[in-house]
């Protein structure tokens, strides 16, 4: 028997139940009507010390990424990710930038290069992508203005490829500031559902 697609949603949104949490929730759904094993983490939820630029994680070489000396929910989140074969990346826009908390996140990512110190510049230390990965993101501007103004959807593909995947799609939604309690429109809704089935293969 077929062992099933693993799909993990990081979320960055502070609002469950808000346009990327809808986003996100609608992408796993088509995913497991394809057969996928899914499964989504808050990062509000979940207890992610600052990286602190100690380098530590950094400095022994090979392709395993490095060793934190924090000891909080950070590992366990990666050992997630890392027995997952697709994921989704997604964050509101806060500031021109993805929120605090997947930037904290992402800051911690480092683990996955090689920086000893007297070397100029980071290295990734495992190039495969052998992940899938869909990016979704929401802005209070117009979709279009948000992508070509800011570096939000490239630092979303900047963690995914750290994480080993290819990123396959993006959804950006923009207007997404209209009302207090906006919910998911018809269009994203179906973009929605045609990345669940993307990230298992069948799109």
């Amino acid at each position: 028997m077929e062992k099933p697609v693993k799909v993990t949603a990081i979320v960055g949104t502070y609002r469950k139940g808000g346009m990327v949490d809808s986003a996100v929730d609608e992408i796993l759904a088509s995913a497991k009507e394809e057969g996928a094993e899914v499964s989504k983490i808050y990062l509000i939820d979940k207890g992610i010390e600052f990286c602190s630029n100690c380098r530590t994680c950094t400095q022994k070489p090979g392709q395993r990424r490095g060793e934190c000396p924090k000891k909080d929910e950070m590992n366990s989140i990666l050992e997630e990710v890392e027995k997952s074969d697709a994921i989704i990346l997604a964050s509101p826009m806060n500031f021109w930038t993805v929120t605090a908390i997947m930037k904290r996140f992402m800051e911690r990512l480092v683990c996955f290069a090689y920086w000893p110190w007297g070397q100029a510049a980071p290295k990734t230390r495992d190039t495969r992508r052998d992940k899938r990965a869909v990016v979704v993101a929401s802005c209070a501007a117009p979709a279009i203005l948000a992508r070509l103004r800011t570096r939000m959807s490239g630092l979303l593909k900047t963690a995914a490829d750290l994480l080993g995947a290819k990123t396959v799609g993006v959804l950006y939604m923009g207007f997404a500031a209209m009302k207090e309690d906006q919910t998911l429109s018809e269009r994203n809704r179906k973009k929605a559902r045609l990345l669940g089935k993307k990230l298992v293969g069948r799109g």
